[in-house]
């Protein structure tokens, strides 16, 4: 789960006169790579920790498709140890240095320096490939400091620089060489990059889970910030993949059958899946095209969710195993169940450069029929399993009736004239429209006390919360369904939850949570995060939930205040009052019921002057299993993450 600042700042109106003309001269044309430089976003998502590693996915992805094409077997990885430059190395065919007749430049200089430059826009050099666009290695070009590309063919090495997308120096050949392949070195652009440090356990995790998904190539990772090294090859690929992921997540495989379909058609999208059913209440699937993972699915993981629909239904269709009183729906056929989707597709349409979503609608009917008919083959050979199955989706069918009965309990309805219904403890805003308001979650009554004197009331609602709620990660749904502070919160919120969640229901499209600074401020937020995000994953997911920062510091200096929210924003401006800052000005703030009203509503509640995080989810799957980890019964886990983590604390709030 990540979280994006946002602080917000007064709007001003643009003065009329001569700056207002709008002609032809206005017109701005951006040349060459100019448009990544100026528009970063577009290319990799953002310019955040995602977008920075996006980068390396860049350039591997160029590696692997070397390698997915069979012309190359191995590829190096390779962090400085400042973890500011990697450098990538292959033994595929080497990219191309001869003259290109329309450029006038080397194959390499042309891939390097033009967008939508490359040789996988026709299927005679790829067969398959994750690179379609032609923008990856020009947009890596572009947005490093530096960049230092070799080459190896025709027994010589060639070499070449360049910076922020423009060579320093011509293409040289360096001497005799043996073998072929390509390496890239560059180092992000500190202009460009919030934070410009690449994180090598994201980098080892990437790493290992490509190694799964092209099985037999060798994948070398040299750690230069530890100087270790690790080398991932999985001759069994998704197979071993699916049985690491359902371990990890501690889960409980239904039956030990992990059923496993690798299909190559001239006709259809080779595909790879393994699937296994878990005692889990939700299902996981990780799907990718073309070695690049899909996160938000697509036409391919669409297929597979129908494909699994369609072979259980015709299995309990045909053997009559239709349970009386009880409604079988999609969602409890595939409750449990845990997959991997690997398709490759000739000319696959994806939704961006990043590659988030896979659109070809014709995928969603090839994979499906694909699937269904070898999963249906499979369960009438294998009944025992088959029946295990089923009878694991009637049990889901069960607990969803009788959630949806305890559900009822506790959803309340946005309409006004429902207000008495709404905890006594809320201290409700005056605005009606969702889109205006706004409700603070905060802890403790002082808090809550001081936040009801600091909000505008027009459009601020208070819900204050007594003490720790209770960590819904470890408790039953009935457990959940009867907790005051949980069902104040949703019964605040009018969208109810599980099944019967309703986002059109919502009574205010910001969700505060307002905690103290302190580590059991922390945790309460960590509580109701996770109960968010396992009981109410649509209002994460629609941008709706948000964490207030209240500041950590005040420093008074010769009448005036000046406001901290970490210990280095604090140094930063004694330093830039030039240190003549006593110890006794600067105030440690630990709770929020230390603050008075007005200093509450000026750091923590003005839109003008506040600071907020809202709350994304950028990786399902990390995002599942950190939450798991850190809030799960496996107190195991916990610990190997506190004692990782250990050497990162210098002061530690008790």
């Amino acid at each position: 789960m990540a979280t994006t600042k946002m602080k917000s700042k007064s709007k001003t109106k643009a003065k009329a006169g001569s700056k207002g003309r709008y002609g032809g001269k206005e017109i701005q044309v951006l040349k060459g790579l100019e448009p990544v430089r100026k528009r970063p976003a577009m290319y990799i998502g953002g310019v955040d920790v995602r977008g920075l590693h996006h980068l390396i996915w860049e350039i591997l992805d160029n590696s692997v498709d070397e390698a997915m094409n069979g012309h190359a077997s191995t590829i190096e990885v390779k962090l400085d140890k400042d973890a500011l430059g990697i450098e990538i190395v292959d033994n595929g065919r080497g990219i191309p240095i001869d003259k290109n007749p329309e450029t006038k430049k080397s194959g390499l200089e042309t891939v390097l320096t033009h967008l939508h430059a490359g040789g996988k826009f026709d299927s005679n050099n790829y067969r398959h490939s994750g690179g379609l666009h032609g923008v990856g290695s020009s947009v890596v070009n572009a947005l490093s400091s530096k960049l230092v590309a070799k080459v190896r063919r025709g027994g010589h090495e060639y070499e070449q620089s360049y910076r922020r997308g423009k060579p320093t120096t011509p293409l040289e050949k360096k001497g005799r060489a043996k073998g072929t392949g390509t390496s890239i070195y560059f180092k992000p652009d500190s202009q460009i990059f919030t934070k410009h440090t690449f994180d090598p356990k994201r980098i080892r995790e990437h790493l290992e889970s490509c190694a799964y998904l092209h099985k037999g190539l060798r994948i070398v990772f040299r750690d230069g910030t530890t100087k270790e090294s690790s080398t991932f090859k999985f001759d069994e690929g998704i197979r071993q993949y699916l049985e690491k992921i359902v371990k990890e997540r501690g889960a409980r495989p239904t039956t030990d059958f992990l059923f496993y379909l690798e299909n190559e058609n001239e006709n259809e999208p080779r595909m790879e899946i393994a699937l296994q059913w878990t005692d889990e209440t939700n299902e996981h699937i990780r799907s990718y095209v073309n070695g690049v993972h899909t996160p938000m699915g697509g036409t391919h993981e669409q297929g597979l969710k129908t494909a699994v629909v369609r072979a259980v239904r015709n299995y309990i269709d045909n053997h009559e195993l239709q349970p009386r009183g009880v409604t079988l729906t999609p969602d409890d056929l595939r409750e449990g169940l845990n997959a991997i989707l690997s398709v490759y597709h000739l000319d696959p349409q994806f939704q961006g450069q990043t590659k988030d979503r896979l659109n070809n609608p014709e995928v969603t009917s090839q994979v499906a029929n694909t699937i269904a008919t070898n999963l249906e083959l499979f369960f009438n050979s294998n009944g025992t399993i088959a029946k295990a199955i089923v009878a694991r989706a009637v049990l889901a069918a069960r607990a969803r009736a009788a959630s949806r009965d305890a559900a009822k309990q506790v959803k309340r309805k946005s309409a006004v004239s429902h207000r008495l219904n709404l905890p006594g403890k809320l201290a409700d805003c005056e605005s009606t429209r969702p889109d205006d308001s706004e409700l603070f979650i905060v802890e403790g009554d002082s808090a809550g006390g001081s936040a009801k004197q600091a909000r505008d009331r027009k459009y601020q609602a208070i819900l204050p919360l007594r003490g720790k709620v209770l960590n819904t990660e470890q408790a039953t749904l009935s457990k959940v369904l009867q907790n005051k502070e949980l069902a104040d919160i949703v019964s605040a919120l009018g969208c109810g939850m599980g099944k019967n969640f309703d986002i059109g229901q919502l009574r205010y499209h910001k969700i505060i949570i307002l905690t103290d600074a302190d580590s059991d401020g922390h945790h309460i937020m960590t509580l109701l995060l996770t109960f968010l995000y396992r009981y109410l994953p649509g209002l994460i997911q629609g941008g709706y939930v948000y964490l207030g920062m209240p500041p950590l510091y005040r420093i008074d200096h010769r009448g005036n205040k000046h406001w901290a929210w970490s210990d280095a924003e604090k140094e930063k401006i004694i330093e830039e009052l030039s240190g003549k800052v006593s110890d006794d000005a600067v105030t440690r703030f630990k709770g929020l019921g230390e603050m008075s009203p007005p200093q509450l509503k000026d750091t923590a509640m003005n839109p003008r002057t506040r600071a907020l995080q809202r709350v994304l989810v950028v990786d399902e799957f990390e995002t599942d299993k950190v939450i798991h980890e850190l809030m799960g019964k496996d107190a195991s886990a916990r610990y190997q993450f506190v004692m990782e983590r250990a050497s990162e604390v210098d002061d530690l709030d008790l």
